[in-house]
């Protein structure tokens, strides 16, 4: 699972995640490398209700980066999406300034950004 590192992204992990009832294997793109490892990979999550699918997560193996396998796959993904019935795409690119290359990838391939969340943690010892 290099292609997200560093992450805690194992096969195990991905396995609990084809279990799940919305994954759809038919919105999954995997780009095989020549030597049959994992090149990239993504997995669009579609909301049939309303119409929009995310994908999440987004990857290429550093030793496959900059080859247009990641613009590809995002277009093909996009097809596949549409073809599901999505009119809205949305891509999560978590600290994007730090991550010039994701936020080009998404901008070149027509995301814009519309949002920044900010995560929200409350300790279990807190009340109110």
């Amino acid at each position: 699972m290099d292609a997200w590192a560093p992450s805690t992204y194992t096969a195990e992990g991905y396995e609990g995640v084809r279990r799940t009832p919305p994954y759809r294997g038919d919105l999954h793109v995997l780009v095989e490398a020549p030597d049959g490892t994992m090149a990239a990979s993504t997995i669009m999550w579609l909301d049939a209700a309303n119409r929009t699918a995310q994908f999440e997560p987004v990857g290429t193996h550093p030793d496959h980066r900059r080859r247009g396998l990641g613009r590809a796959m995002l277009l093909h993904g996009m097809r596949l999406a549409r073809a599901a019935g999505a009119d809205h795409m949305t891509v999560a690119c978590p600290g994007a300034p730090g991550h010039p290359g994701a936020r080009g990838l998404y901008h070149g391939v027509g995301f814009r950004e519309f949002t920044r969340d900010a995560p929200l943690i409350k300790s279990g010892g807190e009340t109110g």
